[in-house]
């Protein structure tokens, strides 16, 4: 499903010279791809590694490489834009932003700039590390200007360490959370999200369909909302959202206990794992055979532990927001489980109609009575439930965490 995030928004993408501008090709596409329009502007450097003529394929427009292809661009380009976005940004870019210098059409623009700035640093270790480097990015920050970035890994140099750029999946992430408005800013919000897994012997076990990406799309869109997000998630093959935090589990006692250590944290509990209620009493240590003419195994099962109604009972609980995943009647089991969990919002659907799909349909119960949500994909389901929730959950006005 074709994502419109940044539908009418006009991003500048500017390119400084370094090898990850092979990088920069990739991200437009997604950029493009979420409805930006978009306008490149390069320096003399940043031709070097890629082409002018590949980012104005990619872009669809001219590409601006000198102060003087048209009149005053570094007042018209700036004055166009939502937002400029400096990617990759060079050790000696980062320096000149600093420090005020407009010596080319890119450095020009962004202090000539009345939109937000934001740049993903790329460069060799010892450069990102050099004091000085750290003194103008302080500088930069304090400035008001975003900084994304830099990762740690391998790099063209053949060092390993911090100042690779992000890749571009992480940056367009970045970018798309830089938009949305910071509903949660402040709170702490502890989500589950996916399956769990119940051993039967070291090679079977119990699990059910739930593909983890509405709890996934959740911990994004709270995230991209501002919030601090401890994301507790099931055994899912989905990468991690943008600036959350993840911690992995299997079994529902595993999530229960990652839960129950966390809470104490949380600001907001949003459940919406779909955790086994049963798990076998006993674990086969070796694989269970099939033998010919043998007798069925058979398995004793016990309850695992409620984890929403554990949190929600609790002498000081976070906002609890629950998910309950029926076959039928969901009017009717939904707002029952809301009252026996004894929470203030439960989000139900139909499981076998979003298992593994990319959208959704959801009722939201609470005392007032039920609201159905039109179908829509998870991710915009996801900011529309961020902002339902929000304008519910007590507001903390407290730092996020570090």
């Amino acid at each position: 499903m074709e994502s419109s995030e940044l539908a009418g928004k006009h991003l500048v993408l500017g390119l400084t010279g370094g090898i990850a501008c092979y990088k920069i090709a990739e991200l437009t596409r997604l950029l493009i791809k979420a409805g930006a329009s978009m306008q490149i502007v390069m320096t003399d450097a940043a031709t070097q590694f890629i082409t002018p003529v590949t980012m104005q394929a990619l872009s669809g427009r001219p590409v601006y490489t000198s102060q003087w292809d048209a009149r005053m661009p570094h007042i018209d380009l700036a004055r166009e834009a939502d937002a400029i976005v400096i990617a990759p940004a060079s050790t000696d870019f980062l320096a000149k932003i600093a420090h005020g210098m407009c010596d080319y059409l890119l450095s020009t623009l962004c202090i000539a700039r009345d939109c937000p700035l934001l740049v993903v640093p790329a460069m060799n270790r010892q450069m990102w590390q050099n004091p000085a480097t750290q003194r103008n990015v302080a500088q930069i920050r304090a400035d008001g200007i975003e900084v994304l970035g830099p990762d740690s890994g391998s790099q063209a140099c053949g060092e390993v360490g911090d100042g690779r750029m992000i890749e571009p999946e992480a940056a367009f992430e970045a970018i798309c959370a830089f938009f949305q408005p910071k509903l949660l800013r402040g709170q702490r919000v502890l989500i589950t999200a996916g399956p769990t897994f119940e051993p039967l012997d070291p090679v079977r076990g119990i699990t059910n369909r739930s593909s983890g990406k509405m709890g996934f799309a959740l911990a994004r869109a709270a995230a991209q909302a501002g919030a601090d997000v401890h994301l507790v998630a099931g055994p899912v093959s989905l990468p991690t959202p943008w600036g959350v935090y993840r911690e992995d589990v299997q079994t529902a006692q595993q999530m229960h206990d990652a839960v129950m250590h966390a809470t104490p944290d949380a600001d907001i509990f949003i459940a919406v794992a779909a955790v086994a209620d049963w798990r076998v009493d006993h674990v086969s240590e070796q694989k269970i055979k099939k033998i010919p003419g043998a007798t069925q195994p058979s398995f004793n099962f016990v309850e695992n532990p409620d984890i929403l109604a554990s949190v929600a009972k609790l002498p000081n609980p976070p906002y609890c927001v629950g998910f309950a995943a029926e076959s039928g009647d969901l009017n009717v089991h939904g707002e029952e489980k809301r009252k026996r969990k004894k929470v203030p919002l439960l989000i139900g659907n139909l499981g076998p109609l979003t298992f593994g799909r990319d959208d959704n349909e959801v009722v939201l119960f609470e005392d007032s009575g039920a609201t159905p949500l039109p179908r829509a994909d998870k991710r915009q389901l996801a900011r529309t439930l961020i902002a339902e929730i929000a304008k519910r959950a007590p507001k903390t006005g407290g730092p996020l965490l570090s």
